[in-house]
């Protein structure tokens, strides 16, 4: 569950949602904070799960704009569900599955450190939830998709974090 508010420190109207919202401007006009009550969420700055994304978890975020640099409010959002279980993805050097391939079973903080892999430009999730990050030590925008991006630090969304 997520209550979103068109001000910052969760001030003016405010929507609650408690699954994916493609398009939520018909409830507030825009979102500049939020309280995530439960569970993991990939938030957009577009309808529809386009534009930039960003990963939230249980807690306050009374400046989504400021804490997360973001050029536009939110305006969808998707809930990732909880996943018990193994983990496992092959991350590929290369874009379509090409180049070097490794096989992963937990996070990974730096690709280059731990495989001598430059960048990983593809992956192919076998089992579970990931983040990837595009630079090393978790650092830099995460993505939930590759769209053509580089990455070099790759963590699994654990049940921990609900």
């Amino acid at each position: 569950q997520v209550t979103f508010y068109e001000e910052r420190n969760f001030q003016g109207r405010s929507y609650e949602c408690t699954g994916d919202s493609g398009d939520f401007s018909s409830y507030v006009s825009h979102c500049h904070s939020c309280r995530v009550h439960s569970g993991c969420w990939m938030m957009y700055d577009h309808p529809n799960y386009m534009g930039n994304q960003y990963f939230f978890r249980r807690g306050e975020y009374s400046d989504c704009m400021s804490m997360f640099g973001m050029s536009n409010c939110i305006r969808s959002c998707r809930m990732i569900s909880m996943h018990r279980g193994s983990y496992r993805m092959r991350i590929y050097e290369k874009e379509n599955f090409m180049g070097q391939m490794y096989e992963m079973m937990d996070d990974c903080d730096n690709i280059m450190d731990r495989y001598r892999m430059s960048h990983c430009q593809s992956c192919h999730v076998m089992e579970g939830h990931w983040l990837m990050y595009e630079q090393p030590h978790y650092r830099g925008k995460n993505f939930s998709n590759m769209g053509g991006m580089r990455f070099m630090s790759m963590r699994r969304i654990m049940d921990s974090w609900y």
